[in-house]
């Protein structure tokens, strides 16, 4: 079916599109990533916020895992390219880059709803009066699962010991008074805050470092899930004092389906063996890991938190990407995602006002508590208009009830990919008109 152009914002938005691709210098990165065909032509992908592209340098690297397990076998471990028995190593520089830590405070490992249990038993310690765990409210389902399941661990009934900390009536996103005025309500009852960092739904960038610095005045500890927020915003976990933080490796790090999470533990909870954890062999001494001990000994660091080794043809993807990240710099590709995710929202405006369709971007229009995701309602008009988008090789997702979530992705997205969406947005209201 052949597009509606006539958009009087359409030439407009083309040309100023063509000169900030123009200007663009990370324009080269999106030829190392493999772009969804779509008829003819490329698909318009925006949904590095649900499965990142894969890097073309992906292939290279997991072929390389593959020959040195046909070649060395079991001594792959030690005499790979890349020696297994401390792969995750491989990302360690590039993980603590992009959530801005110390290297002995960031591992690659699991998943991360495993890793979110593993933090919890360290970090959710209810004792006396302060036994409650506060999450916001709409957090992504894993993550409530994992809240009430570690309530339920401690023998504490949710209903009383689980706070949900919900935007005002009528708004959609937190206010970041609001957020510390409840911790330090609930004080001495507290026990953890464990928040988003950005929130899935929508694309919130909380404000983590006076979320922290509240946790902590109230005595709690404070963890982020940083699903969302790993590779999209720029972090500084270290310097904001937060306690605990995971991440999954699929979304914005592009590590591919199901690639392994990471970890982050601050500084200051490192080397305590009395800590509680659940402890596995690879958070045992590194050097003294094979002589096959009965007793733990304790490694240093976010590591001390491993259970297991590195799954290698999982991990291999991922350090592709990472390579990517490291040549882009996390600053540079800040820089872009502000006027990428800019350009989108402007569109937006001018397409509803075009139309006269009420689109509702429920993502803060300030740049400073988003990262690259917008989320916008379009009331009236339903999943019918995600179906026309998909239709026409726009690759976005839906989220019941009435949300479509895009996300302009710095690496690999252009700013010719908003000019054409936009185009098809406009087509698509008025078919679905």
């Amino acid at each position: 079916m052949p597009l509606d152009h006539n958009w009087t914002h359409q030439g407009e938005f083309l040309q100023a599109a063509q000169r900030f691709d123009r200007e663009d210098v990370l324009a080269p990165f999106r030829e190392r990533f493999h772009i969804p065909p779509h008829g003819e032509g490329q698909s318009l992908y925006f949904t590095g916020n649900s499965l990142g592209l894969q890097p073309k340098g992906a292939r290279d690297i997991i072929e390389g895992e593959l020959e040195d397990w046909r070649r060395y076998g079991v001594e792959a471990h030690f005499e790979g390219r890349r020696p297994w028995v401390a792969y995750h190593r491989e990302a360690t520089a590039d993980l603590a880059a992009v959530v801005g830590a110390q290297a002995d405070e960031v591992v690659a490992m699991n998943a991360l709803t495993v890793n979110l249990h593993l933090l919890l038993i360290s970090f959710y310690r209810p004792q006396g009066k302060r036994t409650k765990l506060m999450i916001e409210a709409g957090a992504f389902p894993s993550d409530r699962y994992a809240a009430l399941s570690q309530l339920r661990l401690h023998g504490l009934d949710p209903e009383t010991h689980l706070i949900e900390i919900s935007p005002r009536e009528g708004e959609h996103t937190l206010r970041t008074e609001d957020i510390t005025a409840r911790i330090a309500q609930e004080g001495d009852t507290l026990a953890c805050v464990m928040l988003c960092g950005v929130q899935y739904y929508t694309g919130q960038w909380m404000p983590m470092r006076e979320i922290t610095e509240a946790a902590h005045a109230a005595g709690a500890t404070c963890g982020f899930d940083l699903a969302h927020a790993a590779g999209n915003v720029p972090l500084q976990l270290h310097d904001w004092n937060v306690d605990f933080a995971c991440w999954c490796g699929y979304k914005y790090l592009n590590g591919g389906p199901g690639c392994t999470a990471g970890a982050f533990v601050h500084e200051r909870h490192a080397n305590k063996p009395e800590m509680p954890r659940l402890e596995g062999w690879w958070g045992h001494s590194e050097a003294r890991r094979f002589k096959m001990e009965p007793d733990f000994d304790l490694m240093s660091g976010a590591e001390g938190w491993q259970t297991s080794n590195a799954p290698v043809m999982n991990m291999a993807a991922m350090l592709a990407s990472l390579a990517e990240f490291r040549a882009a710099g996390m600053d540079r590709m800040r820089a872009k995602s502000l006027a990428l995710t800019a350009f989108l929202e402007q569109g937006i405006h001018a397409v509803a006002k075009s139309t006269g369709a009420p689109l509702e971007i429920l993502t803060p229009s300030d740049p400073s508590a988003r990262g690259c995701q917008l989320s916008v309602v379009a009331h009236g008009h339903g999943k019918s208009l995600f179906d026309c988008l998909t239709k026409h090789g726009v690759i976005v997702d839906w989220r019941e009830p009435a949300v479509i979530r895009m996300a302009p992705v710095p690496l690999y997205n252009s700013f010719a990919d908003v000019a054409e969406f936009l185009t098809i947005l406009h087509h698509g209201l008025h078919q679905d008109a």
